[in-house]
């Protein structure tokens, strides 16, 4: 009968280890699992150190163009006398008239390369307007309108400041 007894109380022994070990089994996973996620979290961390690497051979890369930068400096000069250039002032004339379909308008004057002798012809922005822009005004502008270059219109001479706009509605008789 002993070997009875030993043999239950070792199926309990054996039983009582299972029961430990499911219990500490299921514990063990829940206390490996975040000793997994560190040890995933120190991989990346070697792979950044891998990258570093590379990194200062890019620096090393990015040494001539700073030089190429160094050479670009005189361009930087180039650019800052282009910059008075953008202060340079647009003048505008701008003529709010129907001269007929064909027809075309022009301008003579004085200033900003317009002349007395030939006529500018303006750009035909909508059906009944027309505009000349300038950059060479030194100063006021006198012009006048004409249909084609030829028919002058009635009005007196116009006027517009350097950088100004002058808008007119001309009257031509035919």
């Amino acid at each position: 009968m002993a070997k009875k007894t030993t043999i239950k109380k070792s199926v309990k022994k054996v039983a009582a280890k299972k029961a430990v070990k499911k219990i500490a089994a299921k514990k063990a996973p829940a206390k490996k699992a975040p000793a997994k996620k560190v040890a995933a979290k120190k991989a990346p961390a070697k792979k950044v150190a891998a990258k570093k690497a590379p990194a200062k051979k890019v620096a090393a890369k990015k040494a001539p163009a700073k030089k190429v930068a160094a050479k670009k400096a005189p361009a930087k000069k180039v650019a800052a006398k282009k910059a008075p250039s953008k202060k340079v002032e647009k003048t505008s004339i701008i003529a709010r008239v129907d001269v007929g379909f064909g027809n075309s308008l022009y301008v003579r004057g004085s200033g900003a390369g317009l002349s007395w002798n030939k006529g500018v012809q303006l750009d035909n922005v909508s059906p009944y307007e027309w505009a000349f822009t300038s950059t060479q005004a030194k100063g006021d502008i006198t012009f006048k309108f004409l249909i084609n270059d030829e028919i002058w219109a009635e009005s007196e001479d116009g006027t517009v400041a350097k950088g100004g706009t002058s808008i007119s509605s001309p009257v031509f008789t035919w």
